[in-house]
């Protein structure tokens, strides 16, 4: 086989990989969106630096829980997952400087505590209030963290 076949056939394969793998992200995002009770998110994983350490995902309510998923991972398990009885509302910021582009168009911090300790999670207005109705709609007889 001549050299520029090789070329041929090695070019066209390394123009397959980006298409499958933005394949698999559209699969993996409806594999997760499947039984709704999803919302765009970023969490803050360090906060050393005013404005970095946020990663784009989505969050997802599944019963007492909620877990958030890397957007650009295909991981098919959560990166994180907070129970409904560790996890406290703290309250809510605008983005500042560095951080009002490292968030979704439109979102605001919220600030929450946990018992591994405090987060903050940037989310739409509109996610925030199911977010707030979600955590105070614990069945009868849980104890929220206060």
């Amino acid at each position: 086989m001549p050299w520029w076949e090789w070329l041929a056939d090695s070019s066209g394969v390394l123009l397959l990989l980006p298409l499958l793998y933005g394949l698999a992200l559209v699969v993996r995002r409806r594999w997760i969106a499947r039984d709704g009770g999803t919302f765009e998110a970023s969490i803050r994983v360090r906060s050393a630096r005013a404005g970095r350490g946020w990663l784009l995902g989505v969050a997802r309510y599944t019963g007492d829980g909620l877990e958030w998923f890397r957007i650009f991972s295909l991981a098919p398990r959560p990166r994180f997952f907070y129970r409904r009885t560790e996890i406290e509302y703290v309250g809510r910021r605008e983005p500042s400087g560095v951080e009002a582009y490292s968030l979704y168009s439109g979102h605001i911090v919220v600030a929450c505590r946990t018992s591994s300790g405090p987060v903050e999670v940037g989310m739409s207005p509109d996610a925030l209030t199911g977010f707030l109705a979600w955590l105070e709609s614990a069945p009868p007889g849980r104890q929220l963290m206060r």
